[in-house]
């Protein structure tokens, strides 16, 4: 890894310690944002829980959370997820690309709201993975049948 990923990946894994110590859990606020953004989401999640659907909310966020920490250090496996999931996804249970960039733009949002005023360093090195997860799903999205 290079040095400026490398930079990145520090910077990051402040963000997140900072946040979790904020903010706990995130997966009730993170669904919470998520479902005032995306509200058609809500329902899908509730039919795709099969009854769980807290299981799957706290799934979701773990993915969310794992794209986060995983983005500067291995860029080429959270592609290669994204690339996979997300038109397996629409084709298969008609969950819209829009609701992936939105699950990790809204983890991005929380831990951005952690972040102290002079964290420049930090909020630039979300705003490059921000940038790099609309690249990667917009891929995706061109390879939706």
């Amino acid at each position: 890894m290079d040095s400026d990923r490398q930079a990145k990946l520090a910077l990051i894994e402040h963000s997140l310690e900072r946040a979790a110590d904020a903010l706990g859990d995130i997966t009730a606020p993170l669904m919470a944002r998520f479902y005032a953004d995306h509200p058609a989401a809500e329902a899908s999640f509730e039919h795709h829980g099969l009854g769980k659907r807290a299981l799957l909310e706290a799934e979701m966020v773990g993915n969310v959370l794992y794209c986060l920490m995983t983005w500067f250090e291995r860029p080429e496996e959270i592609r290669i997820i994204l690339y996979d999931s997300v038109p397996h996804h629409q084709e298969t249970l008609k969950v819209e690309p829009d609701w992936y960039e939105g699950m990790l733009y809204t983890g991005i949002d929380l831990i951005e709201a952690t972040l102290p005023d002079d964290a420049d360093d930090e909020r630039a090195a979300w705003a490059a993975m921000r940038a790099g997860f609309a690249e990667t799903i917009a891929r995706a999205r061109s390879f939706i049948g």
